[in-house]
């Protein structure tokens, strides 16, 4: 897609700020709108956007909520980027557990915003095309739409879950899941489990997956990624 088949919603209570960022944006080429809060935003047809600059704090609803109302209640999973002036660990954790593709600390350049929002729509694109037949890493092949794994000529058993997880990392190489995000996107709503459960899950899939199982890395903090180095 070309930058001008892409479509950003800023979503922030501080007009100066929307202005300086739609203007910079649509001289990237991008379309955009403006809510200057949630709720505002609640009122557009958010599943036209391709991407989400979301501030965090504002007014009665803040951009978490509306994350939270977007993933849970809507299933859109559409790009989201938080504007944040905090950058407490526990916020950041927050945001990734609602499914958030990346921060932005203010104080920011108008610079950094441009090349996040370019590696974010890049990596959704991806993401999209891979929806379409297999993911594959060397010999290890994942095919999503009879859900089976095989590496080279051997089928992988899997479990359900072990599938969704392994297919979740596979989508967003190098990009570090959560185990709230984990949970929130593979277990059922109405499914309680602990974080733990995430853990047994992956050392499961890793035994499965051979010499492949070494790729999927943990970082404190962070979660879990599918990463060859």
């Amino acid at each position: 897609m070309e930058m001008t088949d892409y479509k950003i919603l800023i979503v922030d209570d501080e007009e100066d700020l929307c202005e300086i960022l739609q203007f910079n944006l649509e001289g990237e080429g991008f379309e955009t709108e403006v809510a200057y809060s949630a709720e505002e935003a609640l009122t557009k047809d958010m599943a036209s956007f391709h991407l989400i600059l979301l501030d965090v704090m504002m007014g009665e609803m803040s951009g978490f909520k509306l994350a939270k109302l977007l993933r849970k209640e809507q299933k859109l999973s559409v790009p989201i980027i938080f504007i944040t002036a905090k950058t407490a660990e526990d916020e950041l954790l927050t945001g990734f557990s609602l499914g958030a593709d990346d921060y932005i600390t203010k104080p920011f350049s108008i610079k950094e915003v441009i090349v996040r929002v370019k590696a974010v729509l890049k990596r959704s694109a991806l993401e999209e095309r891979s929806e379409l037949s297999t993911l594959a890493v060397d010999k290890l092949v994942l095919n999503l739409k009879k859900r089976k794994v095989k590496i080279g000529k051997k089928e992988l058993e899997l479990t359900r879950k072990e599938f969704e997880i392994l297919a979740m990392l596979l989508k967003s190489e190098g990009y570090f899941h959560s185990r709230e995000e984990i949970l929130d996107r593979v277990w059922d709503d109405n499914t309680i489990v602990s974080k733990r459960t995430v853990d047994v899950h992956v050392a499961h899939l890793r035994k499965k997956l051979g010499s492949y199982g070494k790729y999927i890395r943990n970082k404190q903090g962070y979660g879990y990624t599918f990463e060859k180095k």
